[in-house]
């Protein structure tokens, strides 16, 4: 038996067939979702690399590790994964919750990071979903279904996720009084673009000779070289890509766009969404189908 199928077994013998059960991780996006019922059991998903292929560009990682952990594992061999990294962040926290980095025009959605899931269903059994190379899917993905289910279709103890190489060349730019809608089609190693309002970031990245093509592209636009993004606030609003060009400038609320994507950081939280009554039934019934008794992180709606 592998050290992996242990602390799998161990962890799903945790989890058990009964009872109200949690997965917790660095709790840095904990509020997501709703407030977890008070009766619940919160565990801890395995932690640890078990294995990792540089040449595949596949690791093969416990739930519960730091993606930051992960990261530096990974920059070794001059590689990353599309996980966003906050401080405590868990590499099963970042899947369930579904937020992808700041860094998302360039390195994809995190859901295209994850190949294959472990994990404990609502009757204490381990799934498979998935598979661990790159070109392995047919028929329902089960993996994208996990990603953004704030863990209420199942508990993961462990992914293989894809790695992808770190840029050989990266700088941010900022520039006063410049739109910024028209940047993620114009510049081909555009991993970032954010907007305030009144100023915009861009953060390239890529081949040395792309990125300064790109850079010399911007110059004569006023983009000049800075040390990093800004500080992001708080709270993540959700809307759709078109809609940024429409928020108001509000110094009591201010915010900072990620074009292209349609996330927005902002100081206040976001209201409550209309949910239409359609998407809610087709939740509810795959939320049966997978935990008919509710006993998987109750409390949490994941949308």
């Amino acid at each position: 038996m592998s050290g992996a199928a242990t602390f799998i077994e161990a962890f799903a013998d945790e989890v058990g067939a009964e009872g109200p059960v949690a997965v917790g991780g660095g709790r840095t996006r904990w509020s997501v979702g709703g407030a977890l019922d008070a009766d619940a059991r919160v565990l801890r998903a395995p932690v640890g690399i078990v294995d990792y292929q540089p040449e595949e560009m596949t690791v093969r990682v416990g739930a519960g590790t730091a993606v930051s952990d992960l990261h530096g594992v990974l920059a070794e061999r001059r590689q990353r994964s599309a996980l966003p990294e906050r401080p405590g962040g868990t590499v099963g926290g970042a899947l369930m919750v579904g937020e992808s980095s700041r860094y998302r025009l360039g390195r994809g959605h995190v859901r295209d990071a994850l190949l294959q899931a472990v994990y404990v269903g609502a009757e204490g059994q381990t799934v498979k979903a998935g598979g661990p190379t790159v070109k392995n899917v047919s028929g329902f993905d089960l993996c994208r279904a996990l990603v953004g289910s704030l863990g209420t279709l199942g508990l993961v103890a462990e992914v293989i996720l894809r790695t992808q190489p770190i840029a050989d060349a990266s700088e941010w730019r900022r520039a006063d009084g410049v739109e910024p809608w028209s940047l993620p089609v114009r510049l081909a190693t555009a991993s970032a673009v954010l907007f305030d309002g009144t100023t915009t970031w861009v953060h390239l990245e890529g081949h040395p000779g792309d990125v300064a093509s790109d850079a010399a592209s911007i110059e004569n636009e006023g983009f000049v070289r800075t040390d990093g993004p800004p500080e992001m606030p708080a709270h993540r609003w959700s809307l759709t890509p078109a809609a940024l060009a429409g928020l108001d400038h509000d110094s009591e609320n201010p915010y900072v766009a990620e074009v292209g994507v349609g996330t927005v950081h902002r100081t206040q939280a976001q209201p409550a969404p209309s949910l239409d009554p359609m998407a809610l039934e087709l939740n509810r019934r795959i939320k049966a189908q997978f935990d008919p008794t509710g006993r998987l992180n109750p409390g949490r709606l994941p949308f």
